[in-house]
């Protein structure tokens, strides 16, 4: 691969719609939820670490995962576990790693993930991403768009002209979130695909698209020349922070820019956002439910039983729930409605404190 290649992994969120298995003192990337031995954040950095190596590796994530990132991703420098002192959303991430990175390298081409999704089919992931890293220039700012294979109303989605035969295509238009019978109509056109948040763009075009789209953004980090890989970053970082807005790089330039194209790929992908869609990969008994404990069922089926104690579960005439009994928080609640965790979250934290969180 292009040694230029710069992977930036986005490892600051909290996952909340996996709580109460994931917390804010180990939120979901830390946690190795497929039972390999390695946490999704592990495995995303390993995925790429016999094509890119470790002083290409960057990781963006707030500074109260510094411990956890030192444990488990030893193999990098300090000066690459870039940690934000708030959450900002992802353009002040991106913003922060490719200034950064370009003090480093000017002609830097970033390949930027979320730490936290599933890949099962690894070779043509890694050949949808050197497609993108080929097109690349110094204004085009790419993206993976997923193939797919239902009408899913959870995702965001990409339209693409279909016209363009080339593997990389311009894209038309970014849907957030659609009602049902408007993601069964982009299934059935052919020209959509899911919004995974994967990125490849020279660091070139994105600073260009920051600096066109998002000037107050661009220059809360384009401030930093001379302070990063400094003792002086830290304080400068804690300034930029506290001066920019919290957006997402989609509404920051990825739906503003003339120059956004989408490379199709089709690779076993999940984001794996809440318990139905963990529930959805996960091995399950002949009434599709995932047990993960030492559980006795009866009529019941398209459920998910977790455990983390050593009592026995009894269930009955249940369908569709989620049982996550932790030593501190037993949950019992329909999984396919992932946004109520939120409510959950929220609520505990108002009668509880932190002390569930």
């Amino acid at each position: 691969m292009n040694k230029n290649i710069h992977v930036v992994i986005m490892a600051g969120g909290t996952g909340t719609r996996f709580w109460p298995y994931s917390r804010n003192n180990k939120p979901k990337q830390f946690l190795d939820v497929l039972g390999t031995g390695r946490s999704l954040m592990q495995m995303t950095y390993d995925r790429f670490k016999s094509i890119v190596p470790d002083e290409n590796v960057w990781v963006v994530s707030n500074m109260i995962y510094e411990d956890l990132l030192d444990e488990q991703l030893p193999e990098l420098s300090k000066d690459h576990i870039l940690l934000e002192p708030c959450k900002r959303n992802t353009a002040p991430c991106i913003a922060y790693a490719a200034y950064k990175i370009r003090e480093k390298n000017p002609n830097a081409i970033m390949v930027v993930l979320p730490s936290d999704h599933v890949i099962f089919n690894e070779e043509a992931f890694i050949t949808s991403i050197k497609s993108a890293v080929d097109g690349c220039d110094d204004e085009k700012l790419i993206t993976i768009g997923i193939q797919p294979n239902r009408p899913e109303t959870g995702y965001g989605y990409i339209q693409f002209d279909s016209d363009h035969d080339d593997v990389i295509k311009p894209v038309k238009t970014f849907t957030e979130k659609p009602e049902l019978e408007l993601a069964k109509q982009f299934l059935e056109s052919g020209d959509f695909v899911w919004n995974a948040g994967i990125f490849v763009w020279s660091v070139k075009a994105v600073i260009k698209a920051l600096e066109q789209y998002q000037p107050v953004l661009s220059k809360a980090f384009s401030d930093g020349s001379g302070k990063y890989f400094s003792e002086e970053e830290k304080t400068f970082i804690a300034h930029a922070y506290a001066t920019s807005k919290s957006i997402s790089v989609d509404y920051a330039i990825m739906e503003k820019s003339d120059h956004v194209n989408v490379v199709l790929g089709d690779f076993g992908w999940s984001d794996l956002g809440s318990w139905n869609a963990l529930h959805e990969i996960k091995d399950k008994d002949e009434h599709d439910n995932v047990i993960e404990a030492d559980v006795l069922t009866y009529d019941c089926k398209d459920n998910y039983i977790l455990s983390k104690n050593k009592r026995l579960v009894v269930t009955q005439g249940m369908e569709g729930y989620l049982v996550a009994d932790f030593e501190d928080v037993l949950l019992i609640c329909k999984k396919e409605d992932s946004g109520i965790f939120r409510d959950f979250v929220h609520d505990v934290k108002l009668s509880k404190g932190d002390k569930f969180i």
